[in-house]
């Protein structure tokens, strides 16, 4: 552990060697097209099937109506009201994609072409577009039986806000969008369902996150036991949290499958992915703050309206990002008086599902811009003022004013070490030197966060959902040969499981990794697991990991110990053998004697297969935290923003592979350059998608993006096996913040602010026409900053 190894994923991938979902082969195998909703609201009249074709080659919702049941998530909130996902469509559509018949080809050509011949009529009804419109009096209703569009709406109140702001030197009150997106994977989902008659097994290969969870959904829906439903997930390319939601294409092809003599698959086109697969952010906040004049963060108000589309997925539910919005808006900040309120509103829009972060990189994103908008107002350094109010390492373990247990680290440590590596008091050099015609302007920005990591069951719980996560189980077994192979139910997206989980064990026996092979991805014959979601898999699944092999290095030792004659306590495992005073065994001997010559060990306790499950003793989770930092020049002509430096210091804990730690930071941070600069799902008045393909939707690019610099500090968890922390989600968490507090700082001279994503030219070079328009800014000034504005006309209109 702390070895920097490269990932051993890599060489099959590199050489062409993964197979993914679209790889698998079955003889026999049927491919499905889905027939899905153009509008995003109206009645469904009819479904009618062209002349001549057999019954089996199209599935409508009449016809899947006495094999499954639809998907229902379910949440114990005050209030909450239930959207039963159909499968396939009965009598409403409510989005643009939602699936309404599957048709059946021999190859997915053939497939389209019967799906087009497929004549659905559906009579066009308003839709509600966009949150406002949803909460508007007398707006139509996305569940006609609902009194309004609302979910559900959680409240938080603590302490005394009005006192705190009757105490504050400065008050403020901003309102920061975060549109919405897709998480994108690069593999797009796809189902193949076949049922195997010699078992007498539904077999389900499916690109997901969660194969148990899956594999429990098939079963309870269609009917079937558990034990006659299997769940195979091949290579997985990218997930980011679209892929550990239970779709209605699953249930729908596996119902199909139960029906038919043949496997059937379906694999989506990313024209189907950008309006059927689970979409993300569209968050909006109303935040007020309450500062003391020492920068003291004493209050704060938060109004939260997420747009959850059109139905609540299966299991995290519609009220998923509002709540965890809620209970992140504090930040890493010491506050004791808190006011929120926060709603999820059904819209005629894909409904909202996880994706890498969620709701942090939108509740970042609201408090980070406040912190520097307070900072202003006060004339104090950002990067100073969250110094001030962060909660120190003194206080740890500290209790939010959500209730979020920070578990330890050094906040405003990192808030200093960042603003060195970002190079503060140069960039305000270079800004002090700026000629007053030039036109550009550069500026900086921080953006600090809390991470909440690998949160046991009663965390889940106080969300409401109905299922609750925080159990994971590895079996590891030694051959006689003396390798090892681990078995886990979490799955890899493309994270290194194969390579990190292996370094636990191997850390445990003292072998080189290389002698464990992991496998993961089959619910028939892997131990159960939660899956990989939530920045859980390295403290889940490596603590079970790593106490599987503790208990299989007690068997190793009982074994040994018959062998050399020596106390089991005084072996010890050093290079890849069992040593005592009186000599030693290859661990490779040591397991061929066992397995082969079992009776040269007479009494040797138990067998080399093993299995743990691993439960955290504190269920509040491990909390990584960070600061990034950027520099951007922003061109007063078209508004375009040039990321110039790129810098992250943050703590997860203890490292087991800083390679990969290193990588998911990189990766994380250039989604969440994305989520702030360009990633967008707009909608046009009607309802309708504006964007479903690549060519419009924009992600980042290498030249895009700078050198990504990267600091790490290390404090151990005191919560989690070996002091580890998750790291899967932080890296996407702080971009927009810090970039828009960027981007806002090289414009503060003019008073442009940038109070929504993607923060692109346009929207950049819209925020500079109003404040030019309102004349120049009024903003104090702040120590080393530019304050010499130049007049209302420095930015032409």
């Amino acid at each position: 552990m702390g070895a920097g190894r490269p990932r051993r994923e890599d060489a099959r991938h590199l050489a062409g060697h993964g197979r993914f979902l679209a790889d698998v082969a079955l003889p026999g195998t049927r491919n499905v097209a889905v027939v899905r909703s153009p509008v995003p609201h109206g009645a469904l009249r009819s479904v009618r099937v062209p002349d001549g074709v057999s019954g089996t080659d199209v599935w409508t919702a009449a016809d899947l109506a006495p094999l499954a049941r639809p998907l229902v998530a379910t949440a114990a909130l005050p209030g909450f009201r239930t959207a039963p996902l159909p499968l396939l469509a009965v009598d409403t559509v409510r989005y643009v994609g939602e699936p309404i018949a599957l048709a059946l080809g021999d190859t997915r050509a053939e497939a389209e072409d019967l799906a087009r011949r497929i004549t659905v009529d559906i009579e066009e009804l308003p839709p509600v577009v966009g949150h406002r419109a949803a909460l508007a009096e007398g707006a139509p209703r996305v569940h006609r039986e609902w009194p309004d569009n609302i979910y559900a709406t959680t409240s938080v109140t603590a302490g005394d806000v009005d006192a705190a702001a009757r105490r504050a030197a400065v008050s403020l009150t901003r309102e920061y969008t975060v549109g919405r997106q897709s998480p994108l994977p690069l593999e797009t989902r796809g189902v193949l369902a076949h049922h195997d008659r010699a078992e007498d097994q539904l077999v389900v290969w499916t690109s997901t996150q969660t194969p148990d969870l899956v594999r429990d959904a098939v079963a309870e829906l269609l009917g079937l036991p558990g034990n006659r439903v299997r769940v195979i997930v091949p290579d997985v390319g990218g997930g980011f949290g679209a892929k550990c939601t239970v779709y209605p294409e699953e249930i729908a092809l596996a119902a199909v499958a139960a029906r038919l003599d043949h496997p059937v698959r379906w694999v989506e086109d990313r024209a189907e992915a950008m309006v059927a697969t689970t979409q993300a952010r569209d968050h909006h906040y109303r935040l007020t703050g309450h500062a003391a004049a020492d920068g003291e963060l004493l209050a704060l108000e938060a109004d939260i309206v997420v747009d959850a589309g059109a139905y609540s997925v299966h299991p995290w539910t519609a009220t998923m990002d509002a709540s965890m919005a809620s209970a992140m808006i504090p930040g890493p900040y010491r506050v004791r008086d808190y006011r929120c309120t926060a709603r999820s509103v059904a819209t005629h829009s894909t409904p909202l599902g996880p994706c890498r972060g969620v709701a942090r990189p939108a509740a970042c994103f609201g408090i980070e811009r406040l912190i520097d908008d307070l900072a202003h107002e006060l004339g104090i350094e950002p990067y100073v003022m969250r110094i001030r109010a962060m909660v120190g390492p003194r206080s740890m373990p500290y209790t939010s004013v959500a209730h979020k247990v920070y578990d330890s680290g050094d906040y405003p440590e990192a808030v200093r070490r960042v603003s060195r590596l970002i190079g503060h008091e140069e960039v305000r050099a270079r800004q002090r030197a700026t000629d007053p015609g030039s036109r550009s302007r550069i500026g900086v920005g921080y953006g600090s966060f809390t991470e909440q990591t690998a949160h046991g069951c009663l965390e889940w719980a106080s969300r409401g959902l109905a299922v609750t996560f925080g159990v994971e189980s590895a079996r590891l077994v030694m051959d006689a040969t003396g390798s090892l192979t681990l078995g886990v139910g979490v799955q890899s997206q493309g994270q290194g499981h194969e390579t990190t989980l292996a370094q636990v064990v191997a850390e445990v026996l003292d072998i080189a990794p290389e002698r464990v092979a992991v496998r993961q991805g089959d619910t028939a014959y892997l131990p159960r697991g939660d899956g990989t979601f939530a920045s859980r898999t390295m403290v889940m699944a490596g603590g079970a990991a790593y106490g599987a092999a503790n208990l299989l290095a007690e068997r190793l030792r009982s074994v040994a110990a018959v062998l050399l004659d020596e106390p089991p306590d005084r072996l010890r495992f050093e290079g890849g053998s069992i040593v005592g005073d009186r000599g030693g065994r290859t661990l490779t001997a040591l397991a061929r004697e066992f397995c082969l010559t079992p009776d040269h060990v007479p009494g040797a306790d138990g067998g080399l297969d093993v299995t743990f499950t691993y439960r955290p003793e504190v269920q509040t989770g491990a909390f990584t935290y960070g600061t990034h930092a950027a520099v951007v020049r922003v061109d007063l002509d078209t508004g375009e923003v040039a990321l110039l430096d790129y810098a992250v210091v943050e703590d997860c804990g203890t490292v087991v592979n800083p390679l990969v730690v290193e990588g998911q930071t990189i990766g994380g941070t250039v989604q969440g350059i994305g989520t702030a600069l360009m990633e967008e799902l707009p909608r046009d008045s009607g309802g309708r998608p504006a964007v479903t393909t690549l060519g419009a939707y924009r992600v980042p690019r290498a030249a895009d993006v700078p050198r990504i610099r990267i600091e790490q500090l290390h404090t151990p968890s005191p919560h989690t096996v070996l002091g580890m922390k998750g790291v899967g989600e932080s890296g996407a968490i702080p971009p927009p913040a810090a970039i828009g507090n960027a981007i806002t700082d090289a414009l503060r001279e003019f008073g442009a602010r940038m109070d929504r994503t993607p923060m692109t030219a346009a929207r950049v070079w819209a925020a500079l026409d109003r404040a030019v328009a309102s004349g120049p800014s009024r903003a104090p000034a702040v120590a080393g900053a530019r304050t010499d504005a130049p007049g209302g006309g420095a930015v032409p209109r």
